[in-house]
């Protein structure tokens, strides 16, 4: 996948206004999901919808029940933890093979961190996960690790990073400043340091009760106790 990827595909817009619809309720656990209606609420063909509905399955938001169609999945938070775990394993590898290789594109990733500052102005969630997400390709295809970045897309980071922005619902300025800060580690040359930061950057969003350090964590998703 290109690096400039920067404008959703239909089929990714269908996905991720589908994701914000589960996410948030207002499709509920069982509905049914039809594609023609989908395709007349979002003007287009059935053609986007299927694949966006495809992409749901496998992020376990949707299932497919044979000659009963495609139901809505219960959201289930555990699986943002495990995928958020997962892909910080991911980068931390690829911040190390991209550091040690001098790979890094520093000036492409300082322009995504401006663009997050641009979107936290406007308060475009859906502009900042996409910015986000280029960022953070960078970053995995400068560890030139094809089997790396094979499985760090097979995560399918676009649609899990716009759930992480609906359900956790930061302010994006910090998001945007989180991105500034683990820019600096990279570009200050340390290769532990910035390795650290990597990981603990992605596993702040893991939710989990403790951090990488065994440190009781105060972040906790909406609606649960600490």
């Amino acid at each position: 996948m290109p690096v400039n990827k920067t404008k959703p595909t239909l089929s990714e817009s269908i996905r991720d206004g589908l994701v914000e619809l589960i996410v948030s309720g207002e499709l509920r656990a069982g509905e049914r999901l039809i594609e023609t209606k989908i395709a007349a609420d979002f003007g287009t063909s059935q053609a986007p919808v299927r694949e966006a509905l495809r992409e749901l399955e496998g992020l376990g938001l949707v299932e497919s029940r044979p000659r009963r169609g495609r139901h809505v999945l219960p959201f289930v938070e555990q699986t943002i933890r495990e995928a958020y775990v997962v892909r910080a394993a991911l980068e931390e590898t690829a911040t190390r093979l991209a550091m040690l290789g001098g790979g890094l594109p520093l000036g492409e990733m300082r322009a995504d961190v401006d663009d997050m500052y641009r979107c936290a102005s406007v308060d475009d969630v859906r502009a900042m996960g996409l910015a986000s997400t280029r960022f953070h390709r960078r970053v995995v295809v400068a560890g030139n690790n094809f089997l790396l970045e094979r499985a760090w897309e097979a995560l399918q980071i676009e649609a899990r990073t716009a759930i992480a922005l609906v359900v956790t619902r930061p302010r994006l300025r910090d998001v945007a400043d989180e991105h500034a800060e683990l820019l600096r580690a990279l570009e200050s040359g340390d290769v532990e340091g910035a390795c650290l930061h990597t990981r603990a950057h992605q596993w702040a969003y893991a939710d989990l009760p403790h951090d990488m350090h065994g440190a009781a964590r105060a972040v906790r998703f909406p609606g649960q106790v600490a």
